[in-house]
């Protein structure tokens, strides 16, 4: 006689909910397809005479899309640059960069890691466009963003230069000088209009 058929999943798991089936013509339709849907299906077949039964895998692939994009960085010269990016795909996705359109090699001050770039001291040189690039095979995604490097001379506006009192003679004064300066400067000491020298005090 004509058998009856049914599907299940090989791995126990419910059917989706939104899954429709058409026995008559043992189709299994599963709208909008995500990944928790993938696994192994089987479909039964059955009369009074016996029982068959057939298999197909479910696989779900996805082209990369960004969970975390990189942004332009503003940097004064010897600071530290770090940019992060992040991709979700069906395989997981690797990870490239490009600076001005050229492909970026881990390099001396430059450190590549998966989806992160960091620069511990810029320099003026490492102004440019970067790119982060996220891939398999199903597809590609660029990110771009643009880091400048920027130079400015000492500023004190934000510094506290300490008025310290002695409480008593032969103590120790400790000030802190600490500008604002890109590149960083060299410092130099006066008492009044005298330079200050290193000496045994």
């Amino acid at each position: 006689p004509v058998p009856t058929i049914s599907w299940r999943r090989a791995d126990g798991k419910q059917i989706p909910r939104k899954a429709r089936r058409h026995r008559s013509s043992g189709l299994l339709e599963i709208p909008n397809f995500q990944q928790e849907d993938a696994g192994l299906y089987e479909c039964v077949a059955e009369n009074v005479r016996g029982k068959n039964v057939a298999r197909g895998q479910l696989t779900f692939y996805a082209q990369p899309s960004w969970t975390q994009r990189i942004s332009d960085v503003h940097a004064a010269i010897e600071e530290r640059v770090s940019w992060e990016c992040r991709a979700s795909g069906r395989p997981k996705p690797s990870y490239r960069w490009l600076k001005d359109g050229e492909p970026l090699l881990p390099q001396g001050r430059v450190q590549l890691e998966q989806g992160s770039l960091t620069i511990p001291n810029v320099s003026l040189s490492d102004a440019g466009m970067y790119q982060c690039v996220a891939e398999n095979k199903h597809g590609v995604i660029f990110a771009s963003a643009e880091l400048s490097v920027i130079a400015i001379g000492p500023d004190f506006s934000k510094t506290l230069l300490k008025k310290l009192t002695l409480v008593k003679v032969g103590g120790e004064v400790i000030i802190e000088c600490k500008p604002k300066a890109s590149p960083r400067p060299t410092y130099s000491w006066k008492k009044g209009r005298d330079i200050l020298r290193e000496n045994e005090r």
